[in-house]
């Protein structure tokens, strides 16, 4: 499976490229799927939903499935949060998964920047772009953050996923 990342800051506009990623790469035939790192407790379901009452029982695992979506919920109990490669496994093979968060892994990344932020740069060793809203001189390509067609080539090249036609 191919993973490409996409980091940085908060507020450095990594959600909203991610998703225009998703709908480019996805709009030229290629099967992509996501991983989203939080910092913090999420729920997926809401109190008084028959799964949330199934988990607040005691349930380590609940599969929440329609003929639409399904959902598995895995309660961690005190175990350590899986590492990336343990969470890639789990999901449906696919031509490419975006990987937002996970700074600290060692697959390749595209860094978003906003100056307004006022953040430092990550741009270690795995950073392979900038997608920036100022002009930034790192010796490294720097694309406009809004330039999604574009990062989605330079990901596709990097990768070395051929064109495909739609």
């Amino acid at each position: 499976m191919n993973i490409y990342g996409v980091v940085g800051w908060k507020n450095a506009g990594k959600t909203g490229l991610m998703e225009r990623l998703v709908s480019e790469i996805s709009s030229r035939g290629f099967s992509v799927s996501t991983v989203k790192h939080a910092h913090h407790s999420f729920d997926v379901d809401h109190p008084g939903k028959d799964s949330y009452r199934h988990r607040a029982a005691g349930a380590r695992e609940v599969l929440l499935a329609s003929r639409n979506r399904f959902a598995l919920m895995h309660e961690l109990e005190g175990e350590e949060e899986p590492s990336l490669s343990a969470l890639l496994g789990m999901l449906a093979p696919v031509d490419l998964v975006l990987v937002e968060g996970y700074k600290r892994d060692k697959h390749p990344k595209i860094e978003a920047h906003r100056a307004e932020t006022g953040n430092p740069l990550i741009a270690d060793e795995t950073v392979r772009a900038f997608a920036a809203d100022s002009a930034l001189e790192r010796g490294r390509p720097v694309f406009d953050l809004d330039a999604t067609a574009q990062i989605a080539d330079f990901i596709l090249r990097d990768l070395g996923l051929p064109e495909r036609k739609v």
